[in-house]
């Protein structure tokens, strides 16, 4: 037997196989497609404007359907969830395939969006119940990991059979790695069975409302955290056109920040578990702040260059923090709504960021944008340190299992 707070080697092989397999297959897939939305919009006649209301239709739909996803986990649970929501994105996949109107492509993006609420919720709320907490930030963070392998490998598989056939052909890579990642989802393991799992189970305003302590506080954190990652897709191109690097340099700045961010995720994780959540989460949001308002005075290659690797560092080890202080705080009895509130509230987050520099860059210079940013992650550092304490954590949970 294996004591309650280990995971037997033969447990970690298979959520290599049931877990992070399919979810590498499956971001490979939609990493594919997703450079290709826009363009897949403009052969249908869209707009600029329009093709990026398509793009911007898979964020919508996160936000939309979180809530919605946590009832759909909760009812019919992780592995049935799982499943059905990659054959899900493969018949979305298939619509926007053979797409010939607009209004069908939005409609299969928006889709898109609301099963992948559903796939996170349910490989979140796994993990949490399934790796013994010693482990959990290890567990989340390599999940985290995987997304970041899936977005890395997905466009350079898509131009690879893009160049051979044509752009819908990377429709039908995303609909092969979503039924491929379907099949094996269906060898997830059971959950253990909780004394949670005997009470009646609670409704999803009743959680959110118990819970909105939880989200305004730790929950606040985690999305500045989101916003101020997000805000590295948006500002460091800006930059690198301001101070006047073509395409293929910006590429290239790109690709160190991602190479780093690639090579850290296991070692936040391992380092949250040794030493607490808040060892990763303040030290990732302190270095992005400062990477942010040290932007402005990036005036060279090299200088930019410098920032984005060192932004890939704070990223990189502060893979799976969010999840991993989400499933923290969540409860046993309710824990699919409790994520899909912490979910819609990390995602807004994640929202925000190009939103508030696209209104900042509107009346003021870029480096004011890239000021306020660095500032948020300092402040959001602090606000983490207070609110991620074990001892806050465990005394909002407590709080709230008590009668």
């Amino acid at each position: 037997m294996t004591p309650a707070d280990q995971l037997a080697p033969d447990q970690w092989r298979r959520l290599g196989v049931s877990i992070y397999l399919p979810t590498a297959l499956s971001f490979v897939g939609f990493s594919a497609v997703t450079p290709l939305l826009a363009l897949t919009a403009h052969d249908l006649g869209a707009t600029t404007a329009q093709a990026a209301f398509i793009v911007a239709l898979v964020s919508v739909g996160g936000l939309v359907g979180a809530l919605p996803a946590g009832m759909v986990a909760g009812r019919f649970g992780e592995r049935k969830a799982l499943v059905g929501s990659l054959v899900v994105d493969a018949a979305c996949m298939l619509l926007a395939a053979l797409a010939t109107q607009l209004w069908v492509l939005g409609a299969a993006v928006f889709t898109l969006g609301v099963s992948g609420a559903v796939l996170m919720i349910a490989r979140q709320s796994f993990l949490t119940v399934f790796v013994p907490f010693r482990y959990r930030a290890r567990a989340l963070s390599t999940l985290g990991g995987v997304f970041r392998i899936g977005t890395f490998l997905g466009p350079l598989a898509g131009a690879a059979i893009v160049s051979v056939y044509d752009m819908r052909a990377a429709y039908w890579l995303a609909i092969a790695t979503a039924l491929g990642a379907a099949a094996i989802s269906a060898l997830l393991p059971d959950l253990p069975a909780t004394p949670a799992s005997a009470s009646a189970p609670l409704g999803m305003g009743t959680v959110l409302r118990q819970h909105a302590r939880t989200f305004l506080t730790i929950g606040l954190g985690a999305a500045a955290l989101m916003l101020v990652r997000a805000s590295r897709d948006s500002l460091l191109p800006l930059w690198a056109a301001q101070i006047g690097l073509d395409a293929a340099q910006t590429s290239l700045i790109f690709a160190a920040s991602s190479a780093v961010d690639l090579t850290l995720f296991y070692v936040g994780g391992s380092i949250m578990d040794r030493l607490g959540r808040r060892a990763v989460a303040v030290p990732s949001m302190v270095i992005m702040g400062t990477c942010f308002g040290l932007l402005p005075v990036a005036s060279t290659i090299v200088g930019l260059g410098a920032v984005a690797v060192s932004l890939g560092l704070g990223n990189g080890i502060s893979s799976g923090v969010v999840m991993t202080l989400g499933s923290d705080a969540s409860p046993a009895n309710g824990r699919h709504h409790f994520l899909a509130g912490w979910r819609l509230t990390t995602g807004l987050g994640q929202a925000l960021g190009p939103l508030a520099i696209a209104a900042i860059t509107a009346v003021a210079p870029l480096a004011w944008a890239c000021v306020t940013v660095g500032v948020l992650g300092w402040v959001g550092g602090a606000w983490l340190w207070f609110w991620g304490s074990p001892q806050r954590l465990r005394s909002v949970a407590d709080r709230v299992a008590s009668p």
